[in-house]
């Protein structure tokens, strides 16, 4: 590539890193395409670092070591992150939401690509300093925010499915109580989908008593993994959840009033205490 002027050199820059989350670049390979030093790579990538922070979009994080580099940290504001809780509990309260049997609607919400960007990198900010070499979720709905909040980690997404299929090959299954369906449901994971002592990140739409959790922390164990954290969409405040690792959730749902046409949703207890 030809030389280009430094403005032009911080744009595509700050496009590379940004399209490609969680991925770590080495500074050789940016002065290989610029053809130019790596003090002015540096310097680049410095202006970008902070406009990134000034405007609340994320920050370029330096890995030191043989194998470092540079990678682009999908962040959130506080501000930010108080916006999309309130957009998104304005839009599932509203009336004509409310479903027999005191359930919500939101499947045009959690498949909507932008709100699923916005909600996935709140995850991957928030979980950004943890442990991650997978990203799980169960087969649900939850499905479109695990994909996404694994691509802002740079990290494979995991699927445990209710069902053994001959392709699966070797699997370990496990029986569980899911919280929100109230029954129990059987959960599958063929033995070539982790690596041993690797730690999990799981992700999901909803969670009422934190059985799919638990579920999954069973699993896990049986993996010898661990699971490093938990983020959702939406959990429920009673009933009340004592579980082994930390969770994140967006809004907290106190109630649905069928008959009187209310839904109580807010943003989350966690996302409230985290900003004051």
């Amino acid at each position: 590539m030809d030389k280009l002027p430094r403005n032009e050199r911080i744009s595509v820059l700050q496009r590379i890193l940004c399209e490609s989350p969680g991925r770590v670049f080495t500074l050789g390979y940016f002065t290989e395409m610029f053809n130019c030093a790596k003090s002015s790579v540096s310097e680049d990538i410095d202006i970008i670092r902070s406009s990134l922070e000034k405007t609340g979009a994320g920050t370029i994080e330096t890995i030191s070591g043989a194998s470092g580099g540079v990678r682009y940290v999908p962040l959130m504001s506080g501000d930010a992150l108080l916006k999309l809780a309130g957009r998104l509990s304005a839009e599932l309260s509203k009336k004509e939401r409310i479903l027999p049997g005191g359930y919500l609607y939101m499947l045009d919400a959690i498949y909507d690509p932008g709100t699923v960007s916005e909600v996935s990198k709140a995850f991957a900010g928030y979980f950004h300093d943890k442990p991650v070499d997978y990203v799980i979720t169960v087969e649900t709905k939850g499905i479109p925010l695990a994909f996404m909040t694994a691509a802002y980690l740079s990290k494979p997404l995991v699927i445990a499915r209710h069902n053994i299929e001959a392709t699966d090959g070797a699997s370990v299954n496990i029986n569980y109580v899911s919280g929100s369906l109230e029954r129990i449901q059987t959960m599958v994971l063929p033995m070539r989908s982790l690596k041993r002592g690797s730690w999990l990140l799981f992700i999901d739409d909803f969670m009422k008593g934190g059985g799919t959790l638990k579920g999954i922390l069973e699993l896990a164990r049986e993996f010898d993994c661990q699971v490093t954290g938990a983020g959702v969409l939406i959990e429920t405040y009673m009933p009340e959840r004592k579980l082994p690792v930390e969770c994140f959730s967006l809004l907290t749902l106190y109630g649905v009033d069928g008959a009187a046409g209310i839904t109580d949703i807010r943003p989350s207890q966690r996302l409230m205490a985290k900003e004051r």
